[in-house]
């Protein structure tokens, strides 16, 4: 996968190297997972869960934008201190913990990790099959699934690795943002470039409006630099009246 040079994706990369090589006497298992919870405050509009495997995390908000949390969400909330335990059941596997809380939304634990053979099979046939175990519990977390992998297919944007699959999870890259991408002005063929837009903020609107400026074909690497520098469709328009003529 390319490298994405920008600040708003380093939980991306934290969570890319949950991929990092890891054994288990299990080869269906993860053991080296830990959990902390801690409550809404501060900058954090709501309580979250940070999922950490060796030397990476993963923070997932309870803020219903990942309804498998659900289980978690409800041990956690409880306001009695003592042991508890809850699931996160997902098509790539089943995360179990065990632990103890002290309050609502405040407590840490271990989990294990079991991945699902089905789930595996099905990436190996869309040559997505991970190289480690720890990938399978990266696609858990940012909820990447076999549907999301066939319709970027079908938008003509496909995962190549599981690490693109992962990346595009990660930043929410589905098929309908990359419909909305489309446009005369952005030639759009690799999910990688997809991800890099993702990443800096760019949207159907912001290509269409370059498309109103008169921007034919461009590469995803041309409008995510205009994007980086400021360039609206507005100002785009503005300098071609200056300079008497359109954008090519």
């Amino acid at each position: 996968m390319k490298a994405l040079n920008f600040a708003g994706v380093t939980a991306l990369l934290s969570i890319l190297a949950c991929s990092a090589p890891t054994a288990a006497a299990n080869p269906l298992v993860l053991t080296d997972v830990r959990w902390i919870a801690e409550p809404a405050g501060g900058k954090k509009s709501a309580p979250r869960i940070r999922i950490q495997h060796r030397k990476s995390s993963s923070d997932q908000s309870f803020d219903g934008s990942r309804p498998y949390f659900a289980n978690a969400e409800a041990a956690l909330r409880r306001k009695t201190p003592g042991p508890v335990s809850f699931q996160i059941a997902h098509d790539a596997g089943t995360l179990s913990c065990t632990g103890t809380l002290t309050g609502s939304f405040e407590g840490q634990g271990a989990c294990r990790f079991t991945s699902d053979p089905a789930f595996e099979r099905a990436l190996g046939e869309r040559g997505l099959a991970p190289g480690q175990r720890s990938s399978l519990l990266a696609m858990l977390l940012v909820d990447a699934s076999i549907e999301l992998a066939d319709g970027l297919t079908r938008e003509g944007v496909r995962p190549k690795d599981a690490d693109d699959l992962i990346a595009a999870a990660a930043l929410e890259v589905r098929p309908e943002y990359v419909r909305d991408l489309k446009s005369e002005a952005l030639v759009l063929t690799d999910v990688e470039d997809a991800i890099a837009c993702k990443a800096l903020g760019v949207d159907g609107a912001y290509v269409r409006g370059l498309a109103a400026a008169g921007y034919r074909k461009l590469s995803a690497d041309e409008v995510v630099g205009m994007k980086a520098m400021g360039v609206t469709g507005e100002y785009a328009q503005a300098m071609n009246r200056a300079a008497g003529g359109k954008a090519k």
